[in-house]
């Protein structure tokens, strides 16, 4: 509409430009008598002529002779006479070229009430999405179904650059050899996973307390995240208990604290001891969490819950007073159940305790699912190993497994309480890393453990730092960010 109503105003001006430009040339170039008898004409006499030769094509060819004719100063002259003569010389300028630059958004992110306003810096790199097709595509893309593909750049850290990666995960220093195992990133079918950005999620957490609830897996998950960050800020390590199992780290830049809170089983568990030596028989009960790691947490922002391992053993499962079933017991008059069960028992558990806890800032819980080990020709007590040393292609991994089966119990249970949490104001992520660490049976420490206590024996439960163990905190941090209301930083497209 302001074109419309502009344009005629903008003609009346050009040709009157162009009138004065023909003047001045008249002047210049014509005999003093021929400027008397010109100047005896009318201007309106001098408008009729323009327009028997063409408005436009007039003006241009005097365009064209101007350089001939006149001076640089009498146009500079011309130019600011007809400047302070228009009205509006900045209606020159195209609409459409103020309209093609974009236009930033507003420097705010938007999300659940657990993410709380960043400083002005972060969140000027974090900018809401728009709506276009690609970012749908992006929201869209399974992280968690994919394929390892081979990469040449090497780990974001080793064990030179990390000084706090722990003696049974520091597989060079304990002699293994090979190091092709690094060369591979986890690439979803639909989108490009980017790299840890260490900075970028320092600043997501600036401020927050993350817990990693869980067994020596959990600790595994933690200690890989620890070296990542180490290579944007180095931590402070202000906690040990007594048997480091319980421990704490405090960025101070970003006023981040990192704990881990160890648990076997997640729920409140016990060995049976025979003549004071453990018998590896635990009873569980099932419908109370471990208050070894319940008792921290109203003061924890994130929490990241998993569990699975411990629950391969004889174990007796209680309600209250009663005995409700038993894995691998075998006994008359009680009910067989399998591990899956169990762990589906104990992961409801926690989660019911979470989203009921009244006292507890946590907003956030992430579920981390079941990462599967890899003894091959034997358990680890009676001779497996794994010696491997590239990645399993998907058509040789076998999603019938038990390991799946455990994996998706724990889906099921996350999906129950993030709809519960809905109603209670806390959100419930998941960082499913089973189908990709299926096919990682070259990333664990084997041998390389530094086993001086028990010679003879491979570890094919942990993860080798750096090693395939890096990604999770890759898919982590790109849940967080989702879960968080910001870009996941996803790129669309396959390789």
């Amino acid at each position: 509409m302001g074109e419309a109503t502009d344009s005629p105003q903008l003609t009346s001006y050009y040709f009157d430009f162009c009138r004065k430009i023909r003047l001045f040339k008249t002047l210049i170039s014509l005999s003093f008598s021929d400027l008397q008898r010109e100047s005896m004409k009318s201007p309106g006499t001098l408008f009729q002529e323009k327009h028997l030769h063409g408005k436009r094509e007039r003006c241009l060819n005097m365009w064209r002779l101007a350089p001939f004719m006149l001076s640089s100063l009498f146009v500079a002259t011309i130019f600011s006479l007809f400047l302070l003569y228009s009205p509006n010389p900045l209606i020159l300028i195209s609409k459409h070229g103020l309209d093609s630059v974009p236009k930033q958004p507003p420097p705010y992110v938007q999300g659940h009430d657990s993410v709380e306003k960043q400083d002005h810096n972060s969140v000027r790199e974090q900018h809401q999405p728009d709506h276009r097709e690609p970012e749908n595509k992006e929201e869209n893309c399974d992280l968690f179904k994919g394929h390892w593909v081979q990469e040449s750049r090497g780990p974001s850290y080793t064990n030179s650059s990390c000084a706090t990666i722990p003696e049974s995960k520091n597989c060079f220093k304990n002699g293994r050899m090979d190091m092709d195992f690094l060369n591979w990133r986890w690439k979803p079918d639909d989108c490009e996973l980017p790299r840890f950005d260490a900075r970028a999620f320092l600043q997501i957490v600036k401020g927050k307390k993350l817990a990693f609830i869980g067994d020596s897996v959990a600790r595994n998950h933690m200690e890989s995240l620890l070296c990542l960050l180490s290579q944007e800020e180095i931590s402070k390590d202000t906690y040990k208990d007594s048997e480091d199992r319980f421990r704490t780290w405090y960025f101070p830049r970003h006023d981040f604290t990192l704990t881990v809170l160890w648990t076997k089983f997640l729920v409140a568990g016990q060995e049976r001891m025979i003549n004071g030596t453990g018998s590896s028989i635990f009873d569980l009960q099932i419908d109370r969490v471990d208050d070894n790691w319940a008792k921290h947490l109203h003061d924890v922002d994130y929490a990241i819950i998993s569990a699975g391992h411990w629950f391969f053993r004889v174990i007796y499962l209680h309600e209250g007073n009663n005995i409700v079933g038993c894995v691998y017991c075998n006994q008359p008059n009680i009910t067989n159940h399998n591990v899956e069960f169990a762990l589906r028992m104990a992961v409801r558990a926690t989660f019911d305790y979470i989203n009921d806890c009244k006292n507890c800032r946590t907003r956030l819980v992430m579920l981390r699912t079941f990462a599967p080990a890899h003894f091959e020709s034997g358990a680890w007590n009676t001779g497996g190993y794994c010696n491997r040393t590239v990645p399993l292609g998907e058509s040789e991994i076998d999603l019938g497994s038990f390991e799946w089966q455990l994996r998706n119990a724990q889906v099921e249970e996350y999906e129950r309480a993030r709809e519960v949490g809905k109603m209670k104001g806390r959100r419930f992520g998941i960082v499913d890393v089973t189908r990709a660490m299926l096919m990682r049976p070259d990333g664990h420490p084997g041998e390389h453990w530094g086993n001086k206590w028990r010679s003879g024996y491979s570890d094919c439960v942990h993860w080798c730092m750096p090693g395939p163990v890096d990604a999770w905190s890759e898919l982590f941090m790109a849940v967080l960010r989702k879960e968080a209301g910001l870009s996941s930083g996803l790129r669309v497209g396959a390789d």
